[in-house]
C-alpha cells in the first residue's frame, strides 16, 4: 500500500507543480498549437526525465537536512513553514513574471532535457515536499520499491501534464497565460498545506 501510495503522492503534486507557467510547459503548448505531436512527445519525455535525478538527489538532501535532533523534534512545524514559505515566494513570483513567446520550430528530445536540466526549482520544491510529507507521515520511502515508485511518480505526473497541454494546447493555453486562478494552484495548495502542518504541529 505504501509502494502506491507514494506513486499516486508524487505523482499528484509533480502534475500540480508543472502548472505555471515557465519555459518547459509554454514551449509544449506552442508544439501543440502547432500540431507538433511527436516534437511535443520528444521534449516531454526528456523534460520529465531529469525530474528523476533532481527528485532523487532532493531524497538524499532531504534525510541530511532532517538527520538533526533539533530538526526532527520539530519535523513538522518547519516542514509547514517552509511549505509556506515557498507558497509565499511562488505567488510573488507569477505577479512579477514575463513570459516570452517560445520559438518551437527546432524544439525535441536534446533541448527537452536542456531546459530540463536548467530548471532551477525542481529540487527545492522536491526537498520542500517530501519533508512535508514525511512529517505528515502520509509517505514512507524506507525500501528500494517504495523509492522507486515515488520517483516514477514524480515522472509521469510531469510528462502526463505536459501531454495533456499538448493535446489540448488552445484551450490550456488560454488558461495558462491568462490571469486565470489555474496558475495559481500550485501556490494556494503550499500555503494550505503549510497552514494544515503547522495548525496540527501547535494542536
Amino acid at each position: 500500500m505504501s509502494i502506491v501510495m507514494a506513486f499516486i503522492l508524487a505523482f499528484s503534486f509533480s502534475f500540480i507543480g508543472t502548472i505555471p507557467p515557465g519555459t518547459l510547459n509554454l514551449s509544449v503548448l506552442q508544439l501543440g498549437l502547432e500540431n507538433k505531436l511527436k516534437a511535443a512527445w520528444q521534449f516531454s519525455i526528456a523534460a520529465a526525465l531529469v525530474e528523476y535525478p533532481y527528485c532523487w538527489i532532493a531524497i538524499r538532501f532531504e534525510k541530511i537536512i532532517t538527520s538533526s535532533p533539533t530538526i526532527v523534534e520539530n519535523f513538522e512545524r518547519i516542514g509547514a513553514i517552509v511549505m509556506l514559505v515557498l507558497g509565499i515566494l511562488n505567488l510573488i513570483s507569477l505577479r512579477k513574471q514575463h513570459i516570452k513567446k517560445v520559438d518551437a520550430k527546432e524544439y525535441g528530445f536534446t533541448t527537452g532535457l536542456l531546459l530540463g536540466v536548467l530548471n532551477p526549482l525542481a529540487m527545492p520544491y522536491w526537498i520542500a515536499i517530501t519533508a512535508y510529507l514525511k512529517s505528515q507521515q502520509w509517505l514512507v520511502l524506507d525500501t528500494f520499491a517504495e523509492l522507486q515508485a515515488y520517483l516514477l511518480g514524480v515522472v509521469l505526473g510531469a510528462l502526463c501534464f505536459f501531454m495533456v497541454a499538448a493535446y489540448l494546447a488552445q484551450r490550456v493555453a488560454v488558461y495558462l497565460k491568462g490571469n486565470s486562478v489555474v496558475k495559481y494552484i500550485p501556490a494556494i495548495t503550499l500555503i494550505l498545506l503549510g497552514l494544515y502542518g503547522l495548525i496540527h504541529s501547535l494542536g
